[in-house]
Protein backbone atom coordinates (compact mmCIF):
# COMPACT_ATOMS: atom_id res chain seq x y z
CA UNK A 1 0.00 0.00 0.00
CA UNK A 2 1.50 3.38 -0.75
CA UNK A 3 2.14 5.75 1.87
CA UNK A 4 -0.36 7.86 3.19
CA UNK A 5 0.00 11.40 3.76
CA UNK A 6 -2.57 14.15 2.95
CA UNK A 7 -6.30 14.12 4.15
CA UNK A 8 -7.56 13.33 1.18
CA UNK A 9 -5.76 10.38 0.06
CA UNK A 10 -6.90 9.05 3.73
CA UNK A 11 -10.53 9.81 2.94
CA UNK A 12 -10.71 8.29 -0.37
CA UNK A 13 -9.03 5.35 1.43
CA UNK A 14 -11.48 5.21 4.33
CA UNK A 15 -14.86 5.72 1.83
CA UNK A 16 -13.61 2.34 -0.07
CA UNK A 17 -13.58 0.58 2.86
CA UNK A 18 -16.93 1.75 4.57
CA UNK A 19 -18.04 1.49 0.77
CA UNK A 20 -19.83 5.11 1.36
CA UNK A 21 -19.30 8.54 0.65
CA UNK A 22 -20.43 9.40 3.73
CA UNK A 23 -17.42 8.69 6.21
CA UNK A 24 -17.81 11.26 9.00
CA UNK A 25 -21.05 10.54 10.29
CA UNK A 26 -19.89 6.75 10.56
CA UNK A 27 -16.74 7.84 11.97
CA UNK A 28 -18.03 9.92 14.46
CA UNK A 29 -17.39 9.26 18.21
CA UNK A 30 -20.04 10.68 20.68
CA UNK A 31 -19.07 12.19 24.03
CA UNK A 32 -21.14 14.07 26.70
CA UNK A 33 -18.12 16.73 27.25
CA UNK A 34 -19.00 18.54 24.41
CA UNK A 35 -15.60 18.28 22.72
CA UNK A 36 -14.95 17.27 19.17
CA UNK A 37 -13.23 14.45 17.98
CA UNK A 38 -12.03 14.07 14.33
CA UNK A 39 -10.77 10.50 13.38
CA UNK A 40 -7.92 11.50 11.54
CA UNK A 41 -5.75 14.36 12.84
CA UNK A 42 -2.88 15.45 10.43
CA UNK A 43 -1.74 18.47 12.48
CA UNK A 44 -2.34 20.74 15.36
CA UNK A 45 -4.06 24.54 15.58
CA UNK A 46 -1.75 25.63 17.86
CA UNK A 47 1.53 23.61 19.59
CA UNK A 48 1.52 23.68 23.25
CA UNK A 49 4.91 24.15 24.98
CA UNK A 50 6.01 21.14 27.49
CA UNK A 51 4.23 21.61 30.40
CA UNK A 52 5.72 20.98 33.35
CA UNK A 53 5.17 19.35 36.40
CA UNK A 54 6.14 20.32 39.81
CA UNK A 55 7.83 17.19 41.24
CA UNK A 56 10.28 15.70 39.08
CA UNK A 57 9.30 12.17 39.07
CA UNK A 58 5.75 10.74 39.90
CA UNK A 59 5.64 9.77 43.32
CA UNK A 60 3.88 5.99 44.10
CA UNK A 61 1.74 6.55 46.66
CA UNK A 62 0.85 3.48 49.13
CA UNK A 63 -1.17 3.27 52.17
CA UNK A 64 0.36 3.02 54.99
CA UNK A 65 1.74 -0.52 55.97
CA UNK A 66 5.00 -1.42 57.94
CA UNK A 67 5.84 -4.13 55.64
CA UNK A 68 6.41 -1.34 52.80
CA UNK A 69 8.60 0.82 54.55
CA UNK A 70 12.01 -0.83 53.57
CA UNK A 71 10.21 -0.29 49.31
CA UNK A 72 8.25 2.22 49.62
CA UNK A 73 9.31 6.36 49.50
CA UNK A 74 5.45 7.88 49.77
CA UNK A 75 2.72 6.79 51.59
CA UNK A 76 -0.80 8.14 52.51
CA UNK A 77 -0.85 8.19 55.85
CA UNK A 78 -4.52 7.88 57.88
CA UNK A 79 -3.11 7.56 61.52
CA UNK A 80 0.28 8.61 62.93
CA UNK A 81 3.32 6.94 62.74
CA UNK A 82 6.41 7.79 64.29
CA UNK A 83 9.65 7.68 63.09
CA UNK A 84 8.94 7.82 59.25
CA UNK A 85 12.26 9.56 57.94
CA UNK A 86 13.01 10.39 54.23
CA UNK A 87 9.26 9.81 52.94
CA UNK A 88 6.94 11.51 51.41
CA UNK A 89 3.56 11.85 53.56
CA UNK A 90 0.17 12.67 52.16
CA UNK A 91 -1.84 13.18 55.14
CA UNK A 92 -5.12 12.18 54.79
CA UNK A 93 -7.60 12.61 57.93
CA UNK A 94 -8.38 15.77 59.34
CA UNK A 95 -7.55 14.83 63.50
CA UNK A 96 -4.12 13.52 62.23
CA UNK A 97 -2.89 16.73 60.63
CA UNK A 98 -3.86 18.92 63.85
CA UNK A 99 -1.54 16.76 65.43
CA UNK A 100 1.25 16.07 63.38
CA UNK A 101 4.42 18.38 63.66
CA UNK A 102 6.90 17.68 60.91
CA UNK A 103 10.99 17.54 61.20
CA UNK A 104 12.30 19.32 58.84
CA UNK A 105 13.68 16.40 56.76
CA UNK A 106 10.04 15.27 56.24
CA UNK A 107 7.77 16.18 53.65
CA UNK A 108 4.41 16.51 54.60
CA UNK A 109 1.59 17.36 52.18
CA UNK A 110 -2.23 18.07 53.05
CA UNK A 111 -4.83 16.10 51.73
CA UNK A 112 -7.36 17.83 53.60
CA UNK A 113 -10.14 19.66 52.09
CA UNK A 114 -10.79 23.10 53.89
CA UNK A 115 -14.58 23.21 51.77
CA UNK A 116 -17.42 22.07 53.70
CA UNK A 117 -19.47 21.18 50.21
CA UNK A 118 -22.82 20.61 52.09
CA UNK A 119 -22.83 23.73 54.09
CA UNK A 120 -21.29 25.69 51.19
CA UNK A 121 -18.50 27.48 53.13
CA UNK A 122 -14.58 27.31 53.96
CA UNK A 123 -13.33 26.41 57.56
CA UNK A 124 -11.28 29.32 58.61
CA UNK A 125 -10.18 27.59 61.37
CA UNK A 126 -8.76 24.45 59.39
CA UNK A 127 -7.58 26.93 57.50
CA UNK A 128 -5.38 28.81 59.87
CA UNK A 129 -4.55 25.49 61.83
CA UNK A 130 -2.81 23.95 58.41
CA UNK A 131 -1.34 26.69 56.91
CA UNK A 132 0.30 26.87 60.75
CA UNK A 133 2.01 23.77 59.82
CA UNK A 134 5.30 23.22 58.47
CA UNK A 135 4.24 21.33 55.39
CA UNK A 136 5.22 21.15 51.97
CA UNK A 137 1.77 21.99 50.47
CA UNK A 138 -0.68 22.83 52.91
CA UNK A 139 -3.97 22.70 52.06
CA UNK A 140 -6.48 20.32 49.21
CA UNK A 141 -8.77 21.07 46.74
CA UNK A 142 -10.59 18.46 45.91
CA UNK A 143 -11.96 17.46 43.21
CA UNK A 144 -11.88 13.99 43.32
CA UNK A 145 -15.34 13.81 44.87
CA UNK A 146 -16.76 15.67 41.93
CA UNK A 147 -15.54 13.31 39.15
CA UNK A 148 -16.55 10.35 41.22
CA UNK A 149 -20.40 12.07 41.66
CA UNK A 150 -20.33 12.52 37.90
CA UNK A 151 -19.44 15.77 37.20
CA UNK A 152 -17.48 16.54 33.11
CA UNK A 153 -14.05 16.78 32.93
CA UNK A 154 -14.64 20.80 32.25
CA UNK A 155 -16.66 20.94 35.41
CA UNK A 156 -14.08 18.88 37.45
CA UNK A 157 -11.35 21.44 36.68
CA UNK A 158 -13.82 24.64 36.10
CA UNK A 159 -14.90 23.95 40.09
CA UNK A 160 -11.25 23.93 40.63
CA UNK A 161 -10.85 26.92 39.37
CA UNK A 162 -13.82 28.39 41.17
CA UNK A 163 -12.46 26.65 45.04
CA UNK A 164 -8.82 28.57 44.02
CA UNK A 165 -10.26 32.01 43.49
CA UNK A 166 -12.34 31.65 46.42
CA UNK A 167 -9.00 30.93 48.90
CA UNK A 168 -7.09 33.48 47.11
CA UNK A 169 -9.72 35.91 47.57
CA UNK A 170 -9.41 35.06 51.56
CA UNK A 171 -5.56 34.27 51.78
CA UNK A 172 -4.10 35.92 48.85
CA UNK A 173 -2.49 34.68 46.10
CA UNK A 174 1.09 33.38 48.00
CA UNK A 175 -1.88 30.60 48.89
CA UNK A 176 -1.05 29.06 44.89
CA UNK A 177 1.80 27.65 45.84
CA UNK A 178 0.58 25.65 48.57
CA UNK A 179 -1.94 24.01 47.14
CA UNK A 180 -2.72 20.61 46.07
CA UNK A 181 -5.28 19.60 43.53
CA UNK A 182 -6.86 15.85 44.44
CA UNK A 183 -8.16 14.67 41.36
CA UNK A 184 -9.60 11.33 40.59
CA UNK A 185 -9.07 10.12 36.96
CA UNK A 186 -11.64 7.94 34.99
CA UNK A 187 -11.91 5.34 32.15
CA UNK A 188 -11.62 7.33 29.05
CA UNK A 189 -7.78 7.59 28.46
CA UNK A 190 -6.86 10.09 26.05
CA UNK A 191 -9.26 12.60 27.88
CA UNK A 192 -7.92 12.00 31.64
CA UNK A 193 -4.73 12.54 29.97
CA UNK A 194 -5.60 15.61 28.34
CA UNK A 195 -7.27 16.81 31.60
CA UNK A 196 -4.57 16.44 33.73
CA UNK A 197 -2.42 18.56 30.82
CA UNK A 198 -5.74 21.00 30.70
CA UNK A 199 -5.73 21.93 34.51
CA UNK A 200 -2.07 22.82 34.20
CA UNK A 201 -3.20 24.93 31.31
CA UNK A 202 -5.89 26.61 33.38
CA UNK A 203 -3.99 26.75 36.71
CA UNK A 204 -1.03 29.04 35.30
CA UNK A 205 -3.66 31.18 33.41
CA UNK A 206 -4.85 31.70 36.39
CA UNK A 207 -2.25 32.20 38.15
CA UNK A 208 -0.89 35.22 35.85
CA UNK A 209 -4.29 37.32 36.62
CA UNK A 210 -1.50 37.79 39.62
CA UNK A 211 1.54 38.21 38.16
CA UNK A 212 2.84 34.73 38.80
CA UNK A 213 3.76 31.47 36.71
CA UNK A 214 2.71 28.65 39.02
CA UNK A 215 2.24 24.85 38.59
CA UNK A 216 -0.58 22.76 40.00
CA UNK A 217 0.70 20.34 42.23
CA UNK A 218 -1.46 17.37 41.28
CA UNK A 219 -2.50 14.20 43.22
CA UNK A 220 -4.47 11.78 40.95
CA UNK A 221 -6.56 8.51 42.55
CA UNK A 222 -8.48 6.30 40.15
CA UNK A 223 -11.88 6.52 40.01
CA UNK A 224 -14.37 4.65 41.91
CA UNK A 225 -17.03 5.73 39.29
CA UNK A 226 -17.12 2.97 36.67
CA UNK A 227 -15.73 0.02 39.20
CA UNK A 228 -18.10 -3.10 39.65
CA UNK A 229 -18.59 -5.36 43.21
CA UNK A 230 -18.12 -8.42 41.05
CA UNK A 231 -15.68 -7.71 38.74
CA UNK A 232 -12.83 -7.17 40.46
CA UNK A 233 -10.50 -8.33 37.94
CA UNK A 234 -11.90 -5.75 35.21
CA UNK A 235 -11.77 -3.29 37.99
CA UNK A 236 -7.56 -4.15 38.14
CA UNK A 237 -7.53 -3.77 34.48
CA UNK A 238 -9.46 -0.14 34.55
CA UNK A 239 -7.43 1.26 37.66
CA UNK A 240 -3.85 0.38 36.12
CA UNK A 241 -5.12 2.15 32.93
CA UNK A 242 -5.85 5.22 34.96
CA UNK A 243 -2.84 5.36 36.83
CA UNK A 244 -1.17 5.39 33.50
CA UNK A 245 -2.92 8.31 31.94
CA UNK A 246 -2.11 10.41 35.25
CA UNK A 247 1.56 9.43 34.55
CA UNK A 248 1.70 10.44 30.74
CA UNK A 249 -0.67 13.54 31.60
CA UNK A 250 2.35 14.62 34.08
CA UNK A 251 0.75 14.21 37.64
CA UNK A 252 3.02 14.38 40.51
CA UNK A 253 1.58 11.44 42.73
CA UNK A 254 -0.25 8.69 41.58
CA UNK A 255 -2.71 6.71 44.56
CA UNK A 256 -4.62 3.74 43.58
CA UNK A 257 -7.62 2.72 45.36
CA UNK A 258 -8.55 -0.55 46.30
CA UNK A 259 -9.93 -2.70 43.10
CA UNK A 260 -11.92 -4.53 45.37
CA UNK A 261 -15.28 -2.66 46.00
CA UNK A 262 -16.41 -2.11 49.72
CA UNK A 263 -13.97 -4.84 50.98
CA UNK A 264 -10.18 -4.76 51.18
CA UNK A 265 -7.74 -7.54 51.59
CA UNK A 266 -3.97 -7.20 51.86
CA UNK A 267 -3.44 -9.14 48.78
CA UNK A 268 -5.29 -6.77 46.85
CA UNK A 269 -3.52 -3.70 49.34
CA UNK A 270 -0.36 -4.98 48.10
CA UNK A 271 -1.66 -5.43 44.29
CA UNK A 272 -3.09 -1.73 43.99
CA UNK A 273 0.06 -0.39 44.60
CA UNK A 274 2.11 -3.20 42.62
CA UNK A 275 -0.13 -2.10 39.51
CA UNK A 276 1.94 1.77 39.89
CA UNK A 277 5.72 -0.01 40.56
CA UNK A 278 4.71 -1.95 37.24
CA UNK A 279 3.98 1.22 35.31
CA UNK A 280 6.67 2.90 36.89
CA UNK A 281 9.91 0.19 36.24
CA UNK A 282 8.89 -1.36 33.87
CA UNK A 283 7.17 0.81 31.66
CA UNK A 284 9.07 4.29 33.25
CA UNK A 285 6.23 7.06 32.20
CA UNK A 286 6.49 8.52 35.53
CA UNK A 287 9.83 10.05 34.52
CA UNK A 288 8.77 11.93 31.51
CA UNK A 289 7.51 15.50 32.30
CA UNK A 290 5.16 15.90 29.44
CA UNK A 291 4.85 12.61 27.60
CA UNK A 292 1.77 13.03 25.46
CA UNK A 293 3.18 16.68 24.07
CA UNK A 294 3.11 16.84 20.64
CA UNK A 295 0.31 14.08 19.66
CA UNK A 296 -2.25 15.67 17.50
CA UNK A 297 -4.76 14.06 19.05
CA UNK A 298 -3.85 14.67 23.34
CA UNK A 299 -3.33 18.49 22.18
CA UNK A 300 -6.20 18.91 20.30
CA UNK A 301 -8.52 17.47 23.48
CA UNK A 302 -6.38 19.46 26.13
CA UNK A 303 -7.06 23.03 24.69
CA UNK A 304 -10.39 22.14 24.19
CA UNK A 305 -10.65 20.82 27.72
CA UNK A 306 -9.13 24.40 29.00
CA UNK A 307 -10.92 26.14 26.89
CA UNK A 308 -14.35 24.77 28.31
CA UNK A 309 -13.11 24.50 31.82
CA UNK A 310 -12.17 28.45 31.83
CA UNK A 311 -15.32 29.27 30.56
CA UNK A 312 -17.22 27.75 33.15
CA UNK A 313 -14.92 29.06 35.87
CA UNK A 314 -15.91 32.59 34.44
CA UNK A 315 -19.27 31.58 34.51
CA UNK A 316 -19.49 30.64 38.39
CA UNK A 317 -17.47 34.21 38.71
CA UNK A 318 -20.36 36.02 37.47
CA UNK A 319 -22.88 33.91 39.35
CA UNK A 320 -21.32 35.22 42.24
CA UNK A 321 -18.72 32.52 42.80
CA UNK A 322 -18.58 28.50 43.75
CA UNK A 323 -19.52 28.88 47.83
CA UNK A 324 -22.47 31.17 46.68
CA UNK A 325 -23.04 28.80 43.77
CA UNK A 326 -23.61 25.75 45.99
CA UNK A 327 -25.86 27.49 48.82
CA UNK A 328 -28.06 28.28 45.74
CA UNK A 329 -27.61 24.35 44.45
CA UNK A 330 -26.29 25.43 40.77
CA UNK A 331 -23.23 23.41 41.42
CA UNK A 332 -25.31 20.65 42.52
CA UNK A 333 -27.84 20.59 40.03
CA UNK A 334 -25.05 21.23 36.90
CA UNK A 335 -23.33 17.87 38.07
CA UNK A 336 -26.68 15.81 38.86
CA UNK A 337 -27.43 16.68 35.38
CA UNK A 338 -23.95 15.82 33.31
CA UNK A 339 -24.11 12.46 36.07
CA UNK A 340 -27.29 11.54 35.28
CA UNK A 341 -27.16 11.67 31.52
CA UNK A 342 -23.95 10.32 31.88
CA UNK A 343 -26.06 7.05 34.10
CA UNK A 344 -27.79 6.99 30.81
CA UNK A 345 -25.27 6.28 28.59
CA UNK A 346 -24.47 3.52 30.79
CA UNK A 347 -28.42 1.88 31.03
CA UNK A 348 -28.17 1.97 27.16
CA UNK A 349 -24.56 0.25 26.77
CA UNK A 350 -23.36 3.87 24.93
CA UNK A 351 -20.87 3.44 27.57
CA UNK A 352 -19.32 -0.13 27.75
CA UNK A 353 -18.51 -1.30 31.27
CA UNK A 354 -17.38 -5.01 30.49
CA UNK A 355 -19.37 -7.50 32.77
CA UNK A 356 -22.11 -5.13 33.90
CA UNK A 357 -23.80 -4.19 30.24
CA UNK A 358 -21.63 -6.25 28.04
CA UNK A 359 -21.40 -9.89 28.30
CA UNK A 360 -23.04 -10.65 30.46
CA UNK A 361 -25.89 -8.06 30.61
CA UNK A 362 -27.01 -7.92 34.29
CA UNK A 363 -30.59 -6.41 34.97
CA UNK A 364 -31.19 -2.91 35.89
CA UNK A 365 -32.26 -2.79 39.94
CA UNK A 366 -32.17 0.19 40.56
CA UNK A 367 -33.16 3.35 38.76
CA UNK A 368 -31.37 6.34 37.89
CA UNK A 369 -33.16 8.69 39.85
CA UNK A 370 -32.70 6.33 42.89
CA UNK A 371 -29.41 6.99 42.70
CA UNK A 372 -29.08 10.33 42.40
CA UNK A 373 -30.02 13.76 44.04
CA UNK A 374 -30.36 16.93 42.74
CA UNK A 375 -29.38 18.68 46.02
CA UNK A 376 -25.96 16.88 46.46
CA UNK A 377 -22.52 16.48 44.82
CA UNK A 378 -22.19 12.21 46.35
CA UNK A 379 -20.31 9.71 44.39
CA UNK A 380 -22.33 6.84 42.63
CA UNK A 381 -20.87 4.38 40.53
CA UNK A 382 -22.19 3.76 37.44
CA UNK A 383 -22.41 -0.71 37.99
CA UNK A 384 -25.00 0.82 41.38
CA UNK A 385 -27.62 0.36 39.06
CA UNK A 386 -27.07 -3.16 38.43
CA UNK A 387 -25.91 -4.43 41.59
Amino acid sequence: MSHINTLPQWEDLVKKQLKTEDIYSILKKENLEGIVVKPFYNSVHKPLVNLPKVEESTHLVANYHESLEEDVFAFLLNQNVENLEGKTLFVNNKDLAEHISPKDEDQYFSLIDVFDEKAGTINDQLVKELLAKDFKRNICIDVSLHQNAGAAIYQQLGIALAKTKELTEILGADVLNKLIFRIAVGGNYFFEMAKIRAFKLVFNQFSREYNLDEIPYIFAETSLRNKAVSDSENNLIRSTLELASAMIGGADAVYSNNYLVNRNTENSEEISFKQQIVLAYESIINVFEDASNGSYYVEDLTMQIAERSWALFVEIEDGGGYLELMKQGVVQKKIYEHAVEEQKWVEEGKIKLIGVNLYPKLEVKRPIEDLYNEMEIKPVRWSEMFE
